[in-house]
């Protein structure tokens, strides 16, 4: 086996993770709209539910369109040791969504997701002690990173702050609540991304992860939805009084498995420390939605909101100093010997996991389409089409404009960052 030393790739795909986060921070923060239909009064258990249906089907159903089924199992027969990793990632990711709903419930979306998004300081613990991320990156690199992370907690504290005074909206027993089901899902998806980073240094494409990820959230979402029983009606006839608004449930785990492709190979490509901070600005997408297009801000005192919106523009900047922190080289090496202790430790080729790592990837079976592909992507087409039939419009109010300037906006971010993945990696 070459050393790591050897094996240094000087390609930065620094440029094309930090554009992947972005895009996945705007499809990440869209995806949770859908949920706010928790404020019409059903189950947040049957809520995310539906959700998790969403995300399943279209974790089948874009991998096999971009890379093909042959692609995706021959990836994932190549390192069987991570298909158990894959399951754990979306049994976290299953109760964390759920969590997520709650504290939409009690605190608002708006509120609730920068109090989530401190997961990003999570990961970048996990991404230190266990993969060596910032290994060799210098001091200038560690005081980003730091600093960085001292402003996202800084803004989490306020944000809690504000959320559980009176004049937030809610009951200051119901807005704990909301604050520790956020802060819950925060640690799940921190630890989350431990099988993400795991994968990518092994080789692994996102797509072949994502793929074997949806069995364990569906699994443990079914789990939950049949043990958990609230004041509610039973599931069977919550889903059916909900079935005229399912398809925006759909749409929203659709979103969010798009926003999710773009923050693996973020994550992929500079790391936890890194892209997850960077697909945490999916909070001011949820401001955005929270306050612009639901009208959430509109209860709070003056002196709450400004916390909320500064709060929320620290944490930003806060993301952004930890991903303009571009690894040197001494930190990619540090990597690749990562790289070449997941390889000894499971017997893998360590010159093509850092050719993957890098972009690069050569196996064969890419683009190769079977017959059964077609009837997945027609299959998903099918599902999304039947629940179309008969949908009403969510009983919510909602400013139409601003909904159509904020689809507008990630549907270009979409295209952009979909257009350099297919350029420099061809979504390896």
């Amino acid at each position: 086996m070459s050393s790591p030393e050897d094996n240094f790739t000087g390609r930065s795909m620094h440029g094309l993770g930090v554009a992947c986060g972005i895009a996945a921070g705007a499809w990440l923060g869209s995806a949770e709209a859908p949920t706010k239909l928790v404020d019409a009064g059903y189950s947040p258990i049957v809520i995310s539910l539906c959700m998790v249906a969403g995300v399943f089907t279209a974790r089948w159903t874009l991998p096999t369109l971009m890379k093909g089924t042959r692609y995706v199992f021959c990836d994932l027969l190549a390192r069987a040791h991570l298909i158990v990793w894959g399951i754990l990632a979306g049994a976290l990711w299953a109760v964390a969504n759920t969590l997520t709903v709650f504290a939409i419930r009690n605190v608002g979306l708006s509120i609730a997701f920068p109090l989530w998004n401190t997961n990003s300081l999570v990961g970048l613990l996990w991404g230190c002690l266990l993969f060596r991320e910032l290994r060799g990156g210098g001091a200038k690199n560690w005081i980003k990173v730091v600093g960085g992370g001292v402003a996202i907690v800084a803004a989490t504290i306020a944000l809690g702050l504000a959320s559980v005074h009176p004049s937030a909206g809610a009951s200051s027993s119901h807005a704990a609540a909301g604050v520790l089901a956020a802060l819950g899902a925060s640690l799940l998806w921190g630890t989350m991304y431990l099988p993400y980073r795991k994968a990518y240094l092994s080789g692994m494409n996102p797509l072949s992860f994502v793929t074997v990820f949806t069995v364990g959230e569906l699994g443990t979402m079914a789990i939950l939805a049949a043990t958990i029983h609230g004041p509610q009606a039973s599931i069977t006839a919550q889903l059916h009084l909900l079935r005229p608004a399912i398809f925006w449930l759909f749409l929203g785990g659709f979103c969010w498995v798009i926003g999710d492709m773009f923050q693996q190979y973020a994550t992929k490509y500079i790391g936890i420390g890194r892209g997850i901070p960077l697909s945490n600005t999916n909070q001011l997408w949820g401001l955005a939605w929270g306050a612009l297009v639901f009208g959430e801000l509109h209860g709070v005192s003056g002196h709450n909101r400004i916390i909320i919106i500064a709060s929320s523009l620290l944490m930003i900047v806060g993301a952004i100093a930890i991903g303009s922190a571009s690894a040197a080289r001494k930190e990619h090496l540090s990597v690749n010997q990562a790289i070449a202790r997941e390889c000894d430790r499971y017997g893998l080729d360590y010159d093509q996991a850092v050719a993957a790592q890098a972009g690069l990837d050569d196996r064969d079976g890419s683009g190769q389409r079977a017959w059964w592909d077609y009837l997945i992507v027609a299959a998903g087409v099918a599902i999304f089409i039947w629940l179309a039939i008969g949908v009403h419009r969510p009983p919510l109010e909602m400013n139409t404009r601003w909904v159509a300037a904020l689809v507008t906006a990630i549907l270009a971010l979409l295209g952009a960052g979909g257009w350099m993945l297919w350029k420099r990696t061809g979504f390896s």
